[in-house]
């Protein structure tokens, strides 16, 4: 006979057995969940990298992503320069920034769902403030999650990507490329949306030209000496002067054969008072390199011949159209004074100095072997007397004209005498007279291959628009 308690147990038994069930499923969902927070928290450590590791490589690293040609660093270039640089990387980087987003987008929501699903919480009462269950719950994912999202998806991850680039670069560029592909429709609408937000800001951008800012340094202060407004003009011009413009053309570099004899090249040094002198071999388009005269001391009170050759230092190289900002910057590193212009054949065209830089800036430099010449003559207000050799921007200089003033009819022309003949075509006669613009030249002396002088007169069209201004 059954007692009256049996059912009893048995409900109890089976509402027991239902809670150990609930539990230990509980238990799996939540491991289940972990591990699938675990993955995509990789994920997202692993797009957050690449983005560091794509946009952190160096000409170097891409010349050696070139040189492997294996399928990864096949890919990973294509993403970047596909289908040209700039639009290449605006695609990168939105197929990074989507992944990325959608990524940790889930790793929110599932894990705020499974939080809910295992943990319950009561409500706190602090004294002060409430704190319903609800709240806590919040206050807890956001911050466990922000702090896990912040530091596995973000800085560890980043912080790996830039010492470890190339590694990340070629593992991540197959991933990447079949994430552009499935999301490509999303990808080129962000890439295409980006560029109409460059172009409204760049309409909206005032561009300010160097002969406006030349034009408020006149008018900024009339007190201000004519030197120290060269100065400023010097300095807004400075990086767009060509090692052209300033250096020393090859007819007037005084250089050395190699095959002179020390006593001759002693007596030589001594005439020129020179500190460096270039060396060649044959013709001055074979520079051998540069001889330090400072290197001849040990030497200057020799009677005999001795082999000085082993004293030629070598020399530097640049084209005629390097930017002079940047030969500063490379005279510094390399802690040289001077070198070699060469033109786009490989010949010489003549020397530059840091001398010459500098005095593009703050004016002649006169040292005590620089003769006192002056390279023009002024007659009146309107009338100059300038040799064929002067260079242009220094005529704009003395009569202080835009830089670009003669800029349309120049052509390769840098001196007044090549200016002249670019117009004419030829080599002017003594005697022709040239009118461009407001100026009218006269060659006064000239031969069958250049001209040595030339009287400029200002019109007063020109003297009298100065005025009006």
């Amino acid at each position: 006979m059954k007692s009256d308690s049996e059912p009893y147990q048995q409900l109890f038994f089976l509402l027991q057995t239902a809670q150990d069930t609930s539990i230990s499923s509980d238990f799996m969902l939540g491991i289940l969940g972990f591990l699938v927070i675990l993955i995509f928290l990789g994920l997202s450590a692993l797009f957050s990298s690449s983005e560091n590791a794509f946009f952190s490589l160096s000409p170097s690293h891409l010349i050696a992503l070139n040189e492997e040609n294996t399928p990864a660093s096949t890919q990973a270039l294509n993403l970047i320069n596909e289908p040209n640089r700039k639009t290449g990387t605006r695609r990168l980087l939105a197929t990074i920034l989507l992944m990325n987003n959608l990524i940790n987008i889930f790793i929110v929501i599932f894990s705020s769902w499974l939080f809910e699903r295992i943990f319950h919480f009561n409500s706190l009462d602090l004294g002060v403030v409430l704190l319903s269950a609800e709240s806590i719950s919040f206050l807890i994912q956001v911050v466990l999650i922000t702090f896990f999202l912040v530091l596995i998806g973000e800085i560890i991850p980043k912080i790996y990507a830039t010492q470890n680039n190339l590694k990340i670069v070629r593992f991540m560029s197959r991933p990447l490329m079949v994430c552009y592909t499935i999301f490509k429709p999303i990808v080129l609408s962000l890439a295409g949306s980006s560029s109409l937000f460059d172009k409204y800001l760049k309409n909206r951008q005032h561009s300010i030209s160097m002969e406006e800012i030349s034009q408020a340094i006149d008018i900024a202060d009339e007190n201000k000496e004519i030197e120290e407004k060269h100065i400023l003009k010097g300095l807004i011009n400075f990086g767009n002067t060509s090692v052209k413009q300033i250096m020393k053309p090859r007819t007037e570099v005084n250089c050395i054969d190699i095959t002179t004899n020390s006593q001759e090249l002693l007596s030589v040094i001594i005439d020129w008072n020179y500190s460096r002198i270039p060396v060649y071999e044959d013709t001055f388009d074979q520079v051998r390199g540069i001889l330090y005269i400072k290197d001849l001391l040990p030497h200057i009170h020799r009677k005999t011949n001795f082999n000085w050759r082993d004293l030629i230092r070598p020399t530097m190289f640049v084209p005629e159209h390097k930017k002079i900002d940047d030969l500063l910057e490379e005279f510094q590193d390399k802690r040289v004074h001077m070198a070699i212009v060469v033109d786009e054949y490989g010949g010489t065209s003549g020397i530059v100095t840091m001398e010459d830089i500098l005095e593009e800036v703050f004016g002649e430099i006169k040292d005590e072997f620089d003769e006192e010449d002056l390279s023009y003559s002024k007659l009146d207000e309107s009338t100059y007397i300038f040799e064929g050799k002067t260079a242009l921007h220094d005529i704009s200089k003395i009569l202080e004209l835009a830089p670009d003033y003669f800029e349309k009819v120049k052509g390769d022309a840098d001196t007044l005498g090549g200016l002249l003949m670019e117009i004419q075509e030829k080599i002017p006669r003594k005697g022709e007279k040239i009118i461009f613009d407001n100026l009218a030249f006269v060659v006064e002396s000239a031969d069958s291959r250049k001209i040595k002088r030339v009287k400029m007169t200002i019109s007063r069209t020109l003297n009298a628009a100065d005025e009006s201004e």
